[in-house]
């Protein structure tokens, strides 16, 4: 899939195959023409993707390319065992979690799921947890604290599902609890947004140590979209709410909401999946291996210090 500022990048790769199947098919040498153009469609990515306006990296963001949730568990851990419910209602498809194994590490996985397709997002119920979803994720939580294993999140929701049914099931209850219990956890958390980061059904998995952003992700209170529609009662200013939110890994990086940005490969992750996996891999083994050396009583302090330090007071 080509967003739209893609297309130029696009129409030279189409001329070099153009030139390259030439070159096969005669005895034209065109070796000077084609190292030519190849090192002007690097140059030209290299500028569009170092000037992406925040909506465009919202579009990316929401690649149907990008390795989800599971794609990540699997790439990065040697061994996964995936735990089901929350021991009140059911299993939520949209929330998934689990042991795994990453170098001989153990790791409590914890993230929402999209879907690579549309049988599967429906399943997944598009990333959007339901309460459960969110009771299951604190239940493996507490897991991983009485066996003392580290929790890593993978943050990738649109929202909480904002259904009557969810909020009969207590909603707005289940996330508060998760953020009070993410305080208090006596185990290093680690929570890396690698997709879309919006509103408290990204929050509620979303109070660790260290909080890391991909480069080409979102974290918000809303989508630019739905922030359109509430301010001009019309998407069409989605890019405009975009600017305005200033909601992209550079932005959050910089008002001190989130601890680090992870390099995406040239493109985006949806380009060189494998490469972004390993990148994370060794990300979170550096990161897991700082926390470790703290005590749990300062851990926890710092963590509290951390959030209760975000934010503006005007006395």
């Amino acid at each position: 899939m080509l967003l739209d500022f893609e297309q130029p990048i696009a129409a030279l790769e189409g001329k070099l195959l153009e030139m390259q199947k030439l070159a096969e098919e005669s005895d034209v040498d065109v070796s000077e023409a084609v190292v030519a153009l190849q090192a002007k469609i690097k140059a030209l990515k290299k500028e569009t993707y170092a000037n992406l306006t925040r909506w465009q990296r919202v579009q990316l963001s929401r690649h149907p390319d990008r390795p989800y949730t599971l794609d990540y568990i699997e790439g990065m851990a040697d061994k996964f065992v995936e735990l089901h419910g929350d021991r009140t209602v059911g299993d939520d498809k949209a929330m998934v979690g689990g042991f795994g194994e990453i170098d001989g590490r153990t790791v409590m996985f914890i993230g929402q799921q999209k879907g690579h397709n549309t049988k599967q997002r429906q399943f997944r119920n598009f990333g959007m947890p339901n309460p459960e979803g969110y009771r299951k994720a604190l239940r493996l939580m507490k897991l991983a604290e009485k066996f003392n294993v580290p929790v890593v999140t993978l943050i990738d929701t649109p929202g909480a599902f904002p259904g009557l049914e969810a909020e009969e099931r207590g909603q707005g209850e289940a996330i508060a609890r998760n953020l009070k219990e993410m305080f208090m956890l006596k185990v290093p958390v680690v929570c890396v947004i690698i997709g879309e980061g919006a509103s408290g059904g990204a929050l509620g998995i979303a109070i660790g140590d260290r909080v890391l952003m991909l480069e080409n992700t979102w974290y918000s209170v809303i989508s630019p979209e739905s922030c359109s529609s509430i301010l001009w009662r019309s998407w069409d200013y989605k890019e405009q709410a975009a600017e305005a939110l200033k909601l992209t890994a550079i932005d959050m990086h910089k008002a001190g909401l989130v601890d680090g940005i992870v390099k995406e490969p040239l493109g985006g992750a949806h380009t060189a999946p494998e490469q972004m996996i390993e990148t994370l891999k060794s990300t979170l083994l550096k990161t897991l291996k700082e926390l470790s050396a703290i005590s749990v009583e300062d851990r926890i302090s710092q963590r509290i210090d951390k959030f209760s330090a975000m934010g503006v007071v005007v006395e």
